[in-house]
């Protein structure tokens, strides 16, 4: 058979993306051989990372179609095998580029990933429900966007993307996060536990560590936006973002009345106190839209939690940080942005275009669009000498 159509077939397996890692899988060893008969049927042999893995059927369907496309080849054979340890170390070590030694990827000088702390001063704001919406409508700007969910106790971020049941893929030592069908990935302690239903049970120390597995565990590539859905209040959690991130930027999410709009202030603050940017501010759950007098052609707003919440935490952290805070986005009270949690299909995808979904999808594109400041950024300098 000829070269040239081996070539082909080489090149159409380059195209091929492992879908976990998001590389070719050329390129990741995955390929182990290539074999073309007589009849121009093609057998190819591809290893897998770990046995079991759970995306195999889509490296299955990816392959056999690439290959298929390729002029001269009448069929496919596809075997799947899996990596041996030495293989997998081999990986482990490509992917972190030679780095022996484990580091947040996103700490370093060179990073370009835009990150966005979702913070609360208390639960039940809809600071989750937020955050995967963000999440999805970047992605939908054509953004490669990472989601870690750092609510260890009230993890619920797997569960709003359809995926917590879902585990994730490691290869030796090193996590490969949860691909959803949007193109987010994701991470959660929810993910990593035995059961669904066991209870974390963590203090200060171990929820540290957690963050770092996290963020230095898990390969999450060349992302764009990462975003991450912190716990409520002023905790062990904010401290250690501010510790190990302190290029990051915090989103303040509250709702409408006065007792929660005073402890927004307060996340707000301690991010302040971490050298944080807070850049804005989401008042969720704003208003009701009267279903009678939509039904009669008429807009009336029912303030079931009052108003002015969201502008009195912009006011306030403005005047204490000495720079605007702004309002970025109202988000009205809606069954179907509920809904689409409980099911695993947030509102920006399931119904574009409610009036929630075009709020969070605003508030996505003038997030995504800010440029990357140097507040808080490491420049690698070293002085040279004392004074």
């Amino acid at each position: 058979m000829s070269t040239s159509l081996l070539d082909r077939v080489n090149a159409a397996l380059a195209t091929v993306n492992d879908p976990e890692i998001k590389r070719p899988i050329t390129d990741l060893g995955m390929v182990d051989s290539v074999e073309i008969d007589e009849s121009g049927t093609v057998h190819v042999t591809v290893l897998l990372t770990v046995a079991g893995c759970p995306l195999k059927d889509t490296i299955n369907r990816d392959v056999t179609s690439a290959v298929s496309a390729v002029d001269g080849v009448t069929g496919v054979h596809l075997e799947l095998g899996v990596m041996t340890s030495e293989q997998r170390s081999g990986l482990q070590e490509k992917l972190r580029d030679g780095q022996a030694q484990r580091e947040i990827p996103f700490s370093q000088p060179g990073s370009l990933t835009k990150i966005f702390a979702i913070a609360s001063g208390k639960g039940g704001v809809g600071k989750s429900s937020v955050t995967v919406n963000l999440a999805l409508a970047m992605a939908g700007q054509g953004l490669k966007v990472g989601i870690v969910d750092a609510d260890i106790y009230g993890h619920s971020i797997p569960a709003m993307l359809g995926v917590a049941d879902h585990r994730p893929t490691q290869v030796e030592d090193l996590i490969m996060p949860v691909p959803t069908p949007s193109g987010v990935s994701v991470i959660s302690i929810g993910m990593l536990k035995p059961r669904r239903d066991q209870v974390v049970a963590w203090r200060g120390p171990m929820l540290d560590r957690a963050l770092v597995q996290m963020l230095a565990d898990v390969y999450w590539g060349d992302l764009d936006v990462l975003l991450l859905d912190l716990p409520p209040g002023t905790g062990d959690m904010a401290i250690s973002l501010g510790q190990h991130l302190p290029g990051a930027e915090v989103l303040v999410v509250t709702t409408p009345q006065e007792a929660a709009a005073e402890v927004a202030e307060r996340a707000g603050t301690m991010a302040s106190m971490m050298h944080q940017r807070v850049v804005g501010v989401v008042e969720n759950m704003s208003w009701l839209a009267c279903p009678h007098c939509a039904e009669q052609g008429s807009e009336h707003r029912l303030e079931l939690f009052g108003s002015g919440g969201g502008d009195r935490v912009a006011a306030t952290l403005s005047q204490r940080f000495g720079y605007d805070v702004p309002v970025l986005g109202q988000v009205p009270l809606d069954t179907s942005l509920r809904e689409g949690g409980d099911v695993g299909k947030p509102i920006v995808e399931s119904d574009p275009t409610a009036p929630a979904a075009v709020v969070l999808a605003d508030v996505a594109r003038r997030l995504a669009g800010r440029g990357r400041g140097l507040a808080g950024m490491q420049l690698g300098l070293t002085p040279t000498s004392k004074f």
